[in-house]
């Protein structure tokens, strides 16, 4: 796949990658990566783990015991006591053009110390920072910080920030795993288990915001093979948008492949992924970021059966008045009832469903008028089967005739190093006008 996100014009910059380290690192390469690690001087870096998780587990599982072992050794050769340090896994290319030139003072007193390669070869994912371990595919993915610009961010983490990101997770996915109609669907989350970031620069030290606090960091993601029975496999939602040299589309293959019809199919894919997205809007006031790549099927007999939902703890948002614990308090927004309703509207018809349904009408599969219809009776089942949200149902009212334009290119164009304010989404949108709704009134 080439493609990036459909909403985007600049959808795949890649700011700061020369030619040789795109040939090296992009996704689409398809080239194995062994990542750097690094030690972190353990009073100047802070580990935040999930429930169930451990430290010395965590290293042991991800990286094995021979390379801990290696590490250890490394560390003992500089006369430092391995116990006072952390690892954090960094991109090769973070180590050679941030680290170790623009850190070079935190890597000559020792904060720092470059251990080497691990021993797994890892698969760059469509947002470039985060690896699939391709090695031992049941080992976490790992998520780095980056410093390049792609689609519309500065790609660092911040080590601040992060420090929630498992309590964040571990909330969500008791959330899901404690509701009936999710379990019924088969949604899921992959947890963010485990993040780490270094503190000890001048950056920190000197205040205010910055870049380069988010230059050394990096969070591990649960994998979800270890999640599929037998006959099933994962896919990306996202490709279910890709059209290959020939034109070919995967969608189209995929429903001509599969024993449904192609309204089945779609309805079979929709009560997988748009269902539970309802739900946890109408429920919990639930929004999650669910675009292509931020899905991952469970495919049987090429159709979608059920969703993994990744990339918790940067894009969940809670738009209500649920109770949260303490450190999830941060998800929390404000938002009027209209514009919740946009993480339906706009985050998936506008954002995903309407270039599904164009793949699909332009290969003569399915109409438009009857994918859409699909949409909205999916919508209504949900609603009739969920009498007691009907208030909240109605407030949002997802059938109406038009909902709110939410520019997203817009958002990337006034500010290309950073689209929202993670700290106030709302005041970051900008709107232009109405969009139809296609699932507005009868469409049959």
């Amino acid at each position: 796949m080439t493609e990036g996100h459909p909403a985007f014009v600049a959808n795949n910059g890649r700011i700061g990658f020369g030619i040789d380290d795109y040939l090296r690192f992009a996704p689409e390469a398809g080239r194995p990566v062994r990542l750097l690690w690094v030690a972190a001087r353990r009073e100047h870096t802070h580990l935040a783990v999930g429930a169930g998780v451990d430290e010395q587990e965590l290293y042991a599982e991800q990286l094995g015991e021979p390379t801990v072992r290696r590490f250890r050794r490394v560390l003992e050769g500089h006369r430092l006591d391995p116990d006072d340090y952390l690892f954090v896994p960094v991109h090769p290319w973070q180590w050679t053009n941030k680290i170790a030139v623009t850190f070079a003072p935190d890597v000559a007193r020792r904060d720092l110390v470059l251990l080497g390669e691990g021993e797994d070869d890892h698969r760059p994912q469509q947002s470039i920072r985060t690896f699939f371990n391709a090695s031992r595919p049941d080992r976490h993915y790992v998520k780095t910080a980056l410093a390049i610009q792609n689609m519309g961010f500065l790609r660092g983490l911040s080590p601040a920030y992060m420090a929630a990101t498992p309590a964040i997770n571990d909330w969500v996915a008791r959330t899901v795993a404690g509701d009936p109609t999710l379990r019924a669907c088969g949604f899921g989350v992959l947890r963010e288990l485990a993040s780490v970031g270094y503190t000890g620069d001048a950056f920190h030290r000197g205040g205010g915001p910055s870049p380069y606090r988010k230059m050394i960091a990096a969070l591990w993601r649960e994998s979800p093979v270890t999640r599929v029975g037998e006959g099933e496999r994962l896919v990306t939602m996202a490709s279910l948008l890709h059209r290959d040299r020939d034109g070919g589309a995967l969608a189209t293959a995929m429903v001509k492949a599969s024993p449904l019809t192609a309204e089945e199919w779609v309805r079979t894919y929709l009560r997988a992924y748009l269902r539970p997205l309802v739900h946890c809007l109408l429920a919990y006031d639930l929004a999650f970021m669910p675009h292509g790549e931020n899905l991952v099927l469970v495919v049987r007999d090429h159709v979608p059966v059920r969703v993994f939902m990744k990339d918790i703890g940067e894009e969940v948002a809670v738009m209500g008045d649920l109770p949260l614990p303490p450190e999830v308090e941060r998800i929390r927004g404000d938002f009027p009832d209209d514009v919740k309703a946009l993480a339906v509207h706009t985050d998936v018809f506008d954002g995903f469903l309407r270039h599904l349904a164009a793949v699909l009408a332009e290969d003569g599969v399915l109409a438009d008028t009857e994918f859409w219809a699909v949409v909205r009776e999916v919508v209504l089942e949900h609603e009739a089967d969920h009498p007691h949200l009907a208030e909240t149902a109605a407030r949002y009212d997802l059938c109406r005739p038009e909902f709110r334009h939410s520019c997203l290119n817009r958002l990337q164009l006034r500010n290309t190093l950073q689209m929202v304010d993670l700290a106030d989404q709302a005041q970051s949108l900008i709107f232009a006008g109405t969009l139809r709704n296609p699932i507005a009134g009868p469409q049959r």
